[in-house]
């Protein structure tokens, strides 16, 4: 029997899951449907269908909006894919991506208690899939995109902000970028840095990499290299599609042109979000007291052990290590705090707030291995909630 092997980040030892027992916590799938009132008498059916629920829907015939108070449709999140871009997966397509939109909606359930419909669809189509959520509107109050390859996710995101008047998200992106900022104030407040003169390195122009130099530069470092495979993202390059153009214009402020060893010498920041390998001679050419992202999975770009000797603050994407990047600080609490607050749109702002509040958790725990809370830290979604609740509302 193979197995697979993960040490958890407080070391208390390994956690050892062989493939039978993977195998059997997906038979079935991960999620059901639960009934919020028993059907156990005639009375209770009479009222929970026929012919009570006929003045329910009379009721919202009448008057659209009551919708939001006598359906689930309000609280309810798509979390929507094509299987072309799941993690460390590649394009494997809808059916093999659905077992990991159950666990995200699994993950919905149990960190924000949002209830949520995993929507695989056989389309790479942008036109089909957004007027398929179009369509649907009616059944859900929000939409996570999720493993969709760029560039199509940006234009698709775009499209359905514009047609749908309730929140959307794509994780990948977003999602991603609201856990590296929360990660990345932490690792300032705990080497006296100033977050808006630092020198951040990107790597990686996909989703997340364009959606992490938004808000970093949403939340004021001025200084940011963004770098593809072919190298340093710049005005002067002709390759460029319509959105690396647009991050050509607000990054790269000294005019680099070249490879990550250009990028490298002299940084603050490393982000990877990339398959690239980064060798432990480029992190020497840091600045004093660098900061290293490595979030490739499950390979990141240079080994924890390597970048410390080097850099004063590593982190990964990697339970096994400390210093975890992962989303599920971020998505839940903040659909969560957008339903709570009616939000039609989930804004820049927003986004920073849940950064910021993910930070807040930290307190005094604050160290140099622990510049983020722990993903299973039942106080994260309710600040991020709170926090992007109120932040919709300013």
């Amino acid at each position: 029997m193979s197995q697979a092997v993960w040490n958890l980040a407080d070391k208390r030892g390994p956690i050892v899951v062989n493939d039978e027992e993977i195998f059997a916590a997906h038979v079935g799938g991960k999620l059901g449907v639960e009934l919020r009132t028993p059907l156990d008498t005639e009375r209770a059916l009479s009222i929970a269908y026929t012919p009570g629920v006929a003045q329910v829907s009379r009721a919202i015939a009448a008057d659209h909006t009551l919708a939001q108070r006598y359906t689930w449709a309000n609280r309810m999140v798509a979390v929507v894919s094509d299987g072309s871009a799941v993690l460390g997966l590649g394009d494997i397509g809808p059916a093999a991506s659905l077992p990991v939109m159950e666990g995200k909606s699994a993950l919905f359930k149990a960190f924000a208690d949002l209830d949520s419909i995993p929507l695989v669809l056989d389309t790479k189509d942008p036109d089909e899939i957004v007027e398929t959520l179009v369509r649907l509107r009616p059944t859900f109050g929000a939409v996570n995109l999720e493993d969709i390859s760029a560039p199509r996710c940006f234009e698709i995101e775009r499209r359905l902000i514009e047609a749908l008047d309730c929140p959307v998200m794509h994780d990948d992106q977003h999602g991603t970028a609201i856990v590296v900022l929360a990660a990345l104030l932490g690792a300032a407040k705990v080497l006296d840095r100033d977050m808006g003169a630092l020198r951040v390195v990107i790597s990686g122009a996909g989703a997340a990499g364009v959606a992490c130099g938004k808000i970093l530069l949403a939340a004021g470092v001025g200084d940011i290299t963004l770098l593809d495979s072919q190298g340093i993202v710049h005005a002067g390059r002709d390759d460029l599609n319509v959105y690396k153009r647009e991050m050509a214009e607000q990054t790269n402020p000294r005019g680099l042109t070249g490879g990550l060893a250009e990028a490298l010498d002299g940084a603050d920041v490393f982000l990877g979000l990339s398959a690239g390998v980064v060798p432990v001679d480029l992190v020497a050419t840091m600045a004093p007291q660098a900061i290293v992202f490595a979030l490739s999975n499950p390979d990141p770009e240079i080994h924890p052990d390597d970048a410390k000797k080097y850099a004063a603050v590593v982190a990964t994407g990697r339970s096994d290590f400390p210093n975890q990047i992962n989303n599920v600080l971020a998505f839940p609490g903040v659909f969560r705090g957008a339903l709570d607050a009616d939000a039609r749109r989930i804004t820049e702002q927003m986004k920073v707030a849940a950064a910021e509040a993910i930070f807040s958790v930290v307190g005094d725990e604050l160290s140099v291995d622990c510049i983020v809370p722990s993903v299973l830290d039942p106080r994260v979604a309710p600040a991020v909630a709170q926090a992007v609740a109120a932040a919709a509302g300013t």
